[in-house]
């Protein structure tokens, strides 16, 4: 194929490589559908190219890998549609075509390196995180933060979230909490640690040689991992099944540190904590197929409740930070409310995948 420059996207081969750059600095190289629907085909293309021994992804800029899915975007449309009471194309079609990305990526015969250099979150962690090799930086700063916007860790989240080790996805799915390189090479998210200043060596290297050898040569010690020394209390207090015994035992541990934790989780939506346990322990038995699937159930739930745009407008347009989450308590969210959000869809509207 010919190298493919979009307006949010560039893609080319060189050498061995096949490259992927995000190119929306301005917007900490947000996910679009445009990226997506430029990508997905792209892939399936260098899947079946001899030429093509890996893809390596990055972000421009140097801020961010990619901050996420551009959820301004589905938000607005969202609620146009909710006004007319209808389901706005873009809003189906975002998520549909991003979870089969994920799976894309997931699924992809060849090693997929991604250059988490700056933030990446959500979104661009769908995109990083099913790849074979994730290469962290000094600038990496990594998170799924979906529980404050009236959301849950979606693009997999169900999948590789529980199988990290411990309690540790639980932790990460609920609080939103930021990881910087050390924890998340200790944990197994990033494969290895390159300073950011070799970036662009490291990208001409696997142009030429394979990622299995070329990794090791630029791998450095990221030092020591802050979070290992929260191991035991987060997998003592993340042990319980209700999210009410979350917080009790949070309560209960007597620190700073689990104070915090308990605060910032009694300013997120009770919806999105409920159904984010729930989904994180159905997510720990099921396979990333089926994981997207119930994703899908869940986010078009989000799409036509309140609290996903409440949390936008707290957060990215008027941001109070103040969310008005409906219902207000966990106690208001009953157990038949939360099981709605993993109902089947109905027949044609369930994400299908295409081999």
């Amino acid at each position: 194929m010919t190298d493919r420059s979009f307006d949010e996207i560039a893609l080319h081969r060189a050498g061995i490589g096949a490259f992927a750059t995000f190119t929306r600095p301005k917007a900490l190289n947000a996910l679009t559908l445009a990226m997506i629907r430029a990508l997905a085909p792209t892939l399936a293309e260098w899947a079946k190219d001899p030429g093509v021994r890996q893809v390596v992804q990055w972000g421009d800029g140097g801020k961010a890998f990619c901050a996420g899915g551009d959820v301004r975007a589905v938000c607005d449309a969202g609620l146009a549609a909710k006004k007319g009471g209808k389901v706005d194309p873009l809003v189906r079609d975002f998520f549909f075509e991003e979870y089969r990305l994920n799976r894309q990526l997931a699924r992809f015969p060849k090693p997929i390196v991604a250059l988490i250099d700056g933030i990446c979150m959500g979104g661009g962690v769908g995109l990083s995180v099913h790849g074979r090799y994730r290469v962290a930086t000094e600038r990496t700063l990594f998170a799924m933060p979906e529980s404050a916007i009236g959301l849950f860790p979606d693009v997999g989240g169900s999948y590789f979230l529980p199988r990290l080790p411990g309690r540790i996805g639980i932790f990460l799915g609920l609080t939103g909490e930021r990881l910087k390189a050390p924890d998340l090479v200790d944990l197994g998210i990033a494969t290895h640690y390159v300073e950011s200043a070799r970036l662009e060596e490291l990208r001409a290297a696997l142009a030429k040689e394979p990622a299995d050898a070329v990794l090791p040569r630029f791998h450095a010690d990221p030092g020591p991992a802050p979070l290992r020394h929260h191991r035991a209390a987060i997998d003592a207090c993340f042990a319980a099944d209700t999210v009410e015994g979350i917080l009790g035992a949070l309560d209960a541990h007597g620190t700073e540190w689990a104070a915090k934790l308990a605060a910032r989780l009694r300013k997120m939506s009770p919806t999105s904590l409920k159904i984010s346990l729930r989904q994180l322990a159905l997510g720990e038995t099921l396979s990333i197929e089926e994981a997207l699937r119930m994703e899908f159930r869940m986010v078009r739930r989000c799409m036509a409740a309140d609290d996903f745009y409440e949390g936008i407008r707290a957060v990215l347009i008027d941001k109070d930070h103040a969310p008005k989450w409906r219902p207000a308590t966990l106690a208001d969210v009953d157990e038949a409310a939360v099981a709605r959000y993993f109902a089947p869809l109905g027949d044609g509207d369930e994400l299908t995948f295409i081999d």
